[in-house]
């Protein structure tokens, strides 16, 4: 994976929030607090500084407008940007508290609105400073603020538990959502941001794939043409033999004609748009996703064979890019982490197909045991082991992007430590090493072998 996935998190994430859309919001919130305070002095016939009541408003509804008219409405709130508007809010419904009666007005749990919608889109520093700043003003405006009054002068008298249960109640709901919001918020933006990855993964796999058959298909059409130059080259060569500086000429053509098959081949080695090489047998389609790997220090043993009721032959699979690319990514992390074998055991039966991927080393790590597969959940093995791939971010990516992909083609995966479960390998009963299981319904992935093939696309002009 590229090293820079290793940054996308949410605590670098800038312009999350969109002024129109805040504006608006805050505009609603607005007219609820007009609605609210013109129904209790009417309906109820309560009584506060209107005067200091509708500054108080005033500025907040003037805040709103010139964010609306002076910023364009495409406009994107920073961090710093979008704290100084909750900030705002907060202090500006807090001195509306402070005139209407503080922590009796029922209307005093709405202060951990902005909290919460911080927790939602702002940075963890800046989300725990507008807690502890609302929580601070709200403990202010319980001890200190203009009582209610109505028409006659009678004080809104609460009684104190009620009082200490309404702040008590408005702490802790704060505290809470932004613990909920913020933890929500955060694995719901790793997982966009890991599922960005796999997106990116599958598609550059495909694009490979896409390449490779563009390469084959070219190696094809120019190998006629390079064969004629060849043979006219040669014969070029063997009429001129009396005439040295000629023939030298003739030679060298049939040199680069044969330069330029051997590269086309090289280049069309891996080509992928024959419809015959869009399935292969099993083992050969395991080979492919081992390649890269299977000369890095390890050895890597193919374990391929019947299970019961299956057939002898292998079956054909489709050579589709997710399967490809999950299973290199497993054997890839088999091999970095093994201490000297990775066993890849595939096995059949009439209905299903089973792969195992089995390394030698020490397993996955208890701690993340039963989180592998998510992403950003740190290292997939024990923190604390040594570290057996330099430069390796372990936000475990890679297995849950090799996790998603194979589960696009159906497969269902388990992730096990071997703990003396395998009998078949050699030294089983000591094996601990990493075990991953994989087993699909054969129909999903296998070809049909008496199915016949499509015509090859032609290239266009």
């Amino acid at each position: 994976m590229d090293p820079t996935f290793g940054e996308i998190t949410q605590d670098s994430r800038t312009e999350w929030v969109r002024l129109r859309t805040l504006a608006y919001v805050r505009l609603l919130a607005l007219s609820g607090q007009i609605g609210a305070l013109v129904v209790g002095q009417l309906a109820f016939g309560l009584r506060f500084d209107n005067g200091l009541v509708a500054l108080v408003i005033g500025a907040a509804g003037i805040s709103v407008l010139l964010s609306l008219f002076l910023y364009p409405a495409a406009k994107r709130l920073s961090d710093t940007e979008a704290s100084l508007t909750f900030l705002f809010d907060i202090t500006q419904l807090s001195l509306l508290l402070y005139l209407t009666g503080g922590i009796t007005n029922p209307f005093a749990l709405l202060i951990m609105a902005p909290v919460a919608v911080a927790a939602m889109a702002l940075r963890l520093r800046s989300t725990l400073l507008l807690s502890l700043v609302a929580i601070a003003l709200i403990t202010l405006v319980s001890v200190s603020y203009r009582p209610l009054r109505f028409e006659d002068g009678t004080v809104l008298d609460v009684a104190f538990i009620l009082t200490f249960g309404h702040w008590a109640a408005i702490v802790i709901g704060i505290a809470f959502q932004t613990f909920y919001a913020q933890r929500v918020a955060a694995e719901a933006n790793s997982m966009a941001d890991a599922l960005l990855a796999a997106q990116m993964a599958l598609s550059r796999e495909q694009k490979l794939t896409d390449l490779g058959g563009v390469v084959a298909a070219t190696a094809h059409e120019l190998g006629t043409p390079l064969a004629t130059i060849k043979l006219v080259s040669a014969e070029l060569a063997e009429e001129l033999a009396d005439r040295p500086d000629l023939a030298e000429d003739a030679r060298l053509l049939v040199e680069q004609a044969d330069r330029c098959r051997t590269i086309l081949q090289s280049m069309g080695r891996s080509g992928k748009d024959d419809t015959l090489l869009r399935r292969a047998p099993l083992e050969a389609l395991l080979t492919e996703a081992a390649e890269p790997h299977l000369n890095r220090g390890k050895t890597v043993h193919f374990l391929i064979k019947a299970g019961a009721g299956g057939s002898a032959a292998q079956p054909l699979i489709q050579r589709r890019p997710e399967l490809i690319h999950g299973l290199r990514n497993l054997i890839q992390n088999a091999v970095d982490f093994a201490a000297s074998e990775v066993w890849v055991d595939a096995s059949w039966t009439k209905q299903t197909l089973r792969i195992r991927i089995i390394d030698d080393g020490q397993g996955f790590s208890t701690q993340v045991l039963g989180s592998i597969g998510e992403p950003f959940i740190g290292r997939g093995r024990d923190p604390n082991r040594p570290k057996r791939r330099p430069g390796y971010s372990g936000m475990g990516l890679g297995m849950f992007i090799a996790k998603t992909l194979l589960e696009r083609t159906g497969a269902r995966m388990e992730f096990l430590n071997c703990d003396g479960i395998i009998k078949t390998l050699p030294g089983a009963p000591d094996l601990r090493g990493a075990l991953v299981d994989m087993t699909w319904p054969l129909a999903r992935i296998a070809v049909d072998p008496a199915k016949a093939l499509a015509e090859n696309p032609r290239m266009e002009e």
